[in-house]
């Protein structure tokens, strides 16, 4: 039986108009899924008992366990759910002045395989479906009875390693039919997988793009990320013009700053000049330590420093402030672990 959550909207509308029901009954129902979080068909009031029956004949509703419930100092919330398969997931809400974000899984487990990540500790076994990643975002919203209103795609997994379902995904909890989360709430993250770079640029959307780039030259980040073997630097860099020329959307590059690797002033410099001339702004993230690893996040002082000089170059920069690094929630530190 297929998974009613699988569906986008149009999806759904061609399923219904093909077994002779009206197109408009699509909507209804994304309205008792995600408006009214309905999980019953009977319940489905205004819907015809012939569409109910052929429904709940063809249908079925899956959920997600909790196994593992964490609350950070800060108010980020860690969630460990259990899929159909017996697999875990980690799932993690931040609180923020402007709302509540999401930061979603797409993969268990990654074969991106970065150095310094905890989620590439386990391999990837397969993609998450549309609905597995749909029900992360439902699942909190549940448990914390609150709105969530921004959603991040940097969980455990590479998304434009399972870009189809991602896409979906979007399509679904941007729906006004749907959980009506903006577009641009909506950040996606890569490792920087050009030809889907290209993809998600030609699709012209108002979603937030996000490039995980972490060094300045191809030597350091071949060392961290083996994705720069398969595509340099100068390639991530000229998918990225092409994203802004096509989209005219700012992109956003995530540094993460590891001690006495790549957060010298002359690393700060490498980058100012990658970028120069690009609508973009480097987020800098302190590293958070991952117990199998050995790298240090850069002091302070290090930090800015290294912030300083690139908006002394012109580059527009933040210094990302961490929630959750108590609960290990914070970036880096996700992984498929029951403990």
């Amino acid at each position: 039986m297929k998974n009613i959550y699988q569906f986008t909207l149009n999806d759904l509308q061609i399923y219904l108009v093909e077994q002779k029901f009206k197109k408009f009954n699509a909507r209804q129902i994304f309205e008792w899924l995600y408006k009214k979080n309905i999980t019953s068909f009977s319940n489905m009031s205004n819907l015809s008992k012939q569409l109910r029956s052929h429904l709940q004949e063809n249908f079925i509703f899956t959920k997600l366990n909790v196994v593992k419930h964490q609350v950070s100092e800060d108010g980020t919330e860690k969630f460990l759910f259990e899929l159909r398969d017996s697999n875990v997931i980690e799932t993690v809400l931040m609180r923020h002045n402007y709302g509540n974000s999401v930061c979603v899984t797409t993969q268990l487990g990654c074969n991106i395989g970065c150095s310094f990540c905890a989620s590439g500790l386990q391999k990837k076994k397969r993609d998450l479906t549309v609905d597995e990643i749909v029900l992360q975002v439902l699942k909190v919203q549940e448990i914390t009875k609150e709105r969530v209103s921004h959603v991040v795609v940097m969980g455990i997994g590479e998304p434009f390693d399972n870009y189809s379902n991602t896409m979906n995904f979007i399509d679904v909890v941007n729906n006004p039919y749907g959980l009506e989360i903006g577009a641009r709430h909506i950040t996606v993250s890569t490792s920087g997988i050009v030809p889907k770079i290209i993809d998600f640029a030609d699709e012209e959307r108002q979603i937030n793009l996000a490039i995980s780039l972490h060094a300045s030259n191809d030597e350091i980040r071949s060392k961290i990320m083996k994705i720069n073997n398969t595509y340099s630097i100068d390639d991530v860099i000229k998918a990225s013009r092409y994203y802004v020329e096509k989209t005219k959307r700012r992109i956003t590059f995530e540094y993460i700053l590891l001690e006495g690797l790549n957060d010298e002033i002359r690393h700060a410099n490498e980058l100012s000049d990658l970028l120069r001339g690009m609508n973009c702004y480097v987020n800098l993230i302190r590293y958070n330590s991952v117990k199998e690893f050995d790298y240090k996040g850069s002091s302070d002082k290090r930090a800015d420093n290294f912030y300083k000089q690139l908006q002394n170059r012109g580059i527009n920069t933040t210094l990302r402030r961490e929630k959750g690094s108590d609960i290990d929630a914070a970036c880096g530190q996700l992984r498929s672990k029951n403990v």
